[in-house]
């Protein structure tokens, strides 16, 4: 199927977008995502791959809109997971919350 993604047209089948995409591990998911397989990709990751540009030279709409052509299923922003507390606080953080105390310089 013709997709056009950052002003150039691509020949995209379905089958050729899981090749692609095998062997790929998905990042963490802030925003739109891609099921592809079993996983759940970021449409910028996704894009990346299978067009080869740099993620700032399209938007993930466009991405979107042609994976869902294919046939993939696609997650709105709404439905990814927010990130576990742990990973935003700093090590320091982390080390003190381990050791019992109150935190650096008394926070």
């Amino acid at each position: 199927m013709r997709c056009v993604i950052a002003r150039f047209p691509f020949e995209l089948t379905k089958s050729g977008v899981v090749t692609s995409m095998k062997g790929v591990k998905p990042e963490i998911i802030t925003g739109e995502s891609v099921l592809i397989g079993r996983r759940h990709y970021p449409v910028k990751q996704v894009g990346e791959v299978i067009t080869r540009q740099d993620r700032r030279d399209f938007t993930g709409q466009e991405v979107t809109r042609a994976m869902a052509r294919l046939g993939f299923s696609c997650r709105g922003p709404e439905a990814a997971v927010p990130v576990p507390l742990a990973a935003q606080t700093t090590p320091m953080q982390t080390a003190s919350a381990l050791l019992g105390g109150p935190g650096p310089l008394g926070l």
